[in-house]
């Protein structure tokens, strides 16, 4: 079958090394963002998309993977993302309201200060533009002529542009403003969702980070015999998002596969990637080819090749992996490593026991 693609995934996000403590410096970033890509590509990810980093360190592992320091998967990589106050990468505080230098999120509040950076980002050579509005989707943060101005100078520039948008207000506006696939969707309304299916734009919900993010809650608390606000919101939010993508299923939103990894310390990259694909079967209803294509075929999308990777037919680029179990029989066979017998990139035979998976 086709290289295997997550449309989520963090390099540089965190960087859980011993005794290196974040924020550090974006020379660290990039050598933990170049550590990960070895371990990602021997489970059988031959592209993954990038959404956003610290300083522009994924951008950097992109370029020296391209020139054949190390071995990897196909990465398509933005910058940091482009979040107003409010938005999920605010990391600043009351007396200091801009955030850090090291943050994922630039602030950006007005139409002009958007596509300013967009333009920015363009200069340092990103592959596409990551907006990101308020962490849970209560309220809108981005507002609508924002997200117009950074669509539209994206777009000008030749750049793709996608959104964290868990809200409904987001979802609807981020649909009319023509971004080019939409993460999360969680509290999107009837009438949102038919917005969505009405411009053709695909939903990538990336159910895998919210279920990991449960998962440790849950674990945490129960060690401590007590639970939080938000292990209880996450187990709310996770039960609304599987409500709304099923609908968007229904209605014919093309649903795209993601999965979050590396945003966080204890979930790192090359382990979960194929989590996805069982979700959207067990949760939404997929068929196993289903969702397999969404994580090849539909994917190449996300990282700028749409046509030309997740097929296997001539005169497209060889990815490929070959494994010793039936995915369509049983669509979690492609989180089992050991069931993984070959791994091809750009027609290259990948050596699985060059590292420790």
């Amino acid at each position: 079958m086709p290289g295997l693609i997550d449309g989520h995934v963090h390099l540089s996000l965190r960087q859980p090394v011993p005794g290196v403590f974040e924020p550090t410096s974006a020379e660290i970033a990039s050598l933990w963002a170049a550590s990960n890509l070895g371990r990602i590509l021997r489970a059988g990810i031959t592209s993954i998309s990038v959404p956003g980093g610290r300083w522009f360190a994924d951008v950097s592992v992109r370029d020296a993977a391209r020139a054949g320091l190390f071995s990897g998967p196909r990465v398509y990589a933005a910058g940091p993302a482009l979040t107003p106050y409010g938005g999920i990468f605010n990391f600043g505080n009351t007396w200091d309201p801009e955030g850090r230098p090291d943050s994922p999120g630039v602030m950006c509040n007005s139409p002009d200060e958007f596509a300013r950076e967009v333009g920015r980002q363009w200069k340092r050579g990103v592959d596409f533009i990551k907006v990101a509005d308020e962490t849970w989707g209560d309220i809108q943060a981005v507002s609508p002529e924002a997200l117009k101005a950074a669509v539209g100078e994206a777009h000008r520039r030749g750049l793709e542009i996608t959104i964290h948008s868990r809200g409904a207000g987001t979802t609807r506006t981020s649909a009319e403003a023509g971004v080019d696939w939409i993460m999360h969707a969680d509290l999107a309304t009837d009438d949102d969702l038919k917005a969505v299916a009405d411009s053709g734009i695909p939903i990538m919900p990336t159910f895998t980070g919210q279920v990991m993010w449960l998962q440790n809650q849950q674990d945490l608390h129960y060690q401590r015999g007590t639970a939080d606000n938000t292990t209880q919101r996450l187990e709310r939010q996770i039960q609304t998002s599987f409500e709304c993508i099923r609908k968007a299923w229904e209605m014919g939103i093309p649903l795209l596969a993601g999965t979050d990894s590396g945003n966080a310390d204890w979930w790192i990259q090359g382990d979960l990637h194929a989590r996805e694909a069982e979700i959207l079967v067990k949760e939404i209803g997929m068929t196993s080819m289903q969702a397999i294509e969404a994580m090849t075929r539909l994917n190449a999308q996300t990282v700028g090749l749409t046509d030309e990777v997740g097929v296997l037919a001539e005169g497209k680029l060889a990815d490929v992996t070959i494994w010793r179990a039936d995915p369509v029989a049983d669509i979690t066979v492609l989180q089992d490593h050991t069931k993984l017998a070959h791994v091809i990139r750009d027609g290259e035979l990948i050596d699985l026991d060059a590292e420790e998976r």
